[in-house]
């Protein structure tokens, strides 16, 4: 046995099993994520529940679980409840109930029952009573009310874009203009120029501006008032609701639903979910905006850690001189990866946000002073903090594959008379990049996933507006943003509604799983090539 011991193959077997555990842990973990987030996208049936008292519950069933008997005696058969989302928030109060199911008399899955998914208040379950026009019933009953809204949503739909469509976008674009000329006024105001031909032109211009506004807020009223359909549906519990058309994203019957009809609301659910906008408190709707912020975030940190982490590195294996002072440096780097993040972040706020784009709002913004522009939180500021964060990573990862670089190489091109420079620029730069995109991929994925710096530096829970859009200067790094990870806290840790916001949780977690996995795959493949370009050179 002592021989055995020694032979050291226990241990050989100890760090399989513990790797073995850990894979298994890591793809429980990921099946779990998925199994919850994409589930929620699936059409579930609209089950109606007729309880012993005479209350009637509708909606769909979204979990099951035994009910606790403390006390019991031996032999108690369990008893059981099951969640049911009845939706209908504005009548109801909330949109979950629990449900005994001994209190249960009698449960059916009418084809007439529909889900309306609204842009306020949740979805909204019951039967179509009837279709209006204003106060003009045109349709009444489950079958026609069906055919008349089938007919009369796509119109409403379109109206409703085309309203979001002028607001966003053209007097969007009306009210850049605008408080571009107010800044250019109050700019020459600090000069002292408070009359003159520039001036006037400038008010001119701002009146003009103004008119367009008023011309479109009328084109506004009018869409507004073409939108007079609505459909009143009988909810569980004689309820009645009225809803505008406009507030309707989608209506499904899913009772009367196949399999191909299914899947193919399912695909257009989570198309919605990775290209649309957030709605109900970020409960509802997509995440474009925070997958864009987070992707652009992390480009953003990528060009800035990579030529600061790769100079130092250089610096400290090919140019500084070895003694106290470089190892003091090589120790300040490595305990730099050890550091909190948050406190970085508080670095970020404390040098970037207040000194560094304090200064540039007093240099060059000075009109729209005591409002901040880079003094306040935004992508760039979040983005250069997790720089420092994750800098140590590529320095450490540079200098490892200088380290391994054969020595014969440098000596090679100094003795056909290149210079240090040219070296360094034409030999080990290109040999060491494949260990350069090593630490890069480290660093994306730790930037990521963090969360503790962005929340003080420019991250917010909704962004009116993205950092990229069609205004000049079209970058526009002064801007908050959304991220995925700050949405998972947010959404998991801050909405009211915790059962309605569980399955965004876990669907806006897979995400962005897949989010860094493709980054990496493409710096890996990246790395690859490269490896596969200089090892065939060598040959």
């Amino acid at each position: 046995m002592k021989k055995f011991w020694k032979s050291g193959e226990p241990f050989i077997w100890l760090t399989g099993g513990a790797l073995a555990f850990s894979l298994v842990m890591v793809a429980g973990l990921v099946l779990l994520v998925l199994v919850n987030g994409m589930g929620f996208f699936w059409p579930k049936e609209v089950v109606r529940s007729t309880l012993t008292d005479g209350k009637v519950v509708m909606g769909q069933v979204t979990e099951r679980e035994a009910i606790p008997q403390p006390g019991a005696p031996p032999g108690t058969p369990p008893r059981y409840r099951i969640q049911v989302k009845q939706g209908n928030r504005d009548l109801y109060g909330a949109d979950f109930v629990w449900v005994e199911e001994s209190q249960i008399v009698k449960r059916e899955t009418p084809p007439e029952a529909v889900v309306i998914e609204r842009r306020e208040w949740g979805n909204l379950y019951g039967v179509i009573k009837e279709v209006r026009e204003g106060v003009r019933a045109v349709a009444q009953g489950p079958e026609a009310g069906w055919v008349a809204l089938q007919a009369r949503l796509p119109q409403a739909t379109r109206v409703f874009r085309e309203i979001r469509r002028i607001e966003k976008k053209e007097i969007g674009a009306i009210n850049y203009a605008q408080e571009k000329i107010r800044l250019n006024l109050k700019g020459l105001e600090l000069r002292g120029v408070k009359g003159g031909a520039e001036v006037a032109r400038l008010q001119q211009e701002l009146a003009a501006w103004q008119a367009k506004y008023r011309e479109r807020e009328a084109a506004l009223t009018e869409l507004r008032r073409s939108l007079t359909a609505s459909v009143v549906v009988s909810a569980a519990g004689d309820k009645e609701n009225d809803l505008p058309l406009s507030q309707v994203v989608r209506v499904y019957r899913p009772n009367t639903m196949g399999a191909v009809a299914k899947t193919g609301l399912y695909l257009g659910k989570l198309w919605e979910f990775v290209s649309a906008e957030p709605r109900e408190s970020n409960t509802e709707g997509g995440v474009f905006p925070a997958i864009f912020g987070t992707v652009m975030m992390v480009m953003i940190m990528s060009f800035m850690v990579t030529p600061l982490g790769v100079l130092a590195g250089f610096y400290l294996r090919e140019y500084a001189k070895h003694g106290p002072l470089l190892s003091a440096v090589r120790i300040a780097v490595n305990n730099l990866a050890g550091v909190p993040s948050i406190v970085f972040g508080i670095f970020g706020v404390g040098f970037f946000i207040y000194s560094v784009g304090g200064t540039i709002d007093r240099l060059f913004f000075p009109q729209a002073l005591p409002t901040p522009t880079f003094g306040t939180g935004g992508i760039l500021w979040a983005s250069l903090t997790l720089a420092l964060l994750t800098v140590p990573v590529v320095i450490v990862a540079t200098e490892e594959g200088l380290a391994a670089l054969p020595g014969g190489m440098r000596e090679a091109s100094l003795a056909l008379g290149a210079t240090k420079f040219e070296t360094t620029w034409r030999v080990v730069l290109p040999a060491v990049m494949p260990s350069i995109l090593t630490g890069l991929i480290l660093a994306m994925a730790r930037a990521a996933g963090e969360v503790a710096p962005l929340m003080i530096t420019g991250v917010v829970k909704l962004a009116p507006a993205l950092p990229l859009d069609g205004f000049w200067p079209f970058v526009h790094l002064d801007r908050k943003f959304m991220h995925l990870g700050f949405h998972i806290y947010d959404v998991g840790f801050q909405s009211p509604n915790v059962d309605a916001a569980r399955p965004m949780v876990y669907a806006t977690t897979m995400l962005l799983l897949l989010i860094v996995v493709a980054l990496n795959l493409a710096a890996i493949t990246l790395r690859n090539r490269l490896r596969k370009k200089y090892a065939m050179s060598a040959l």
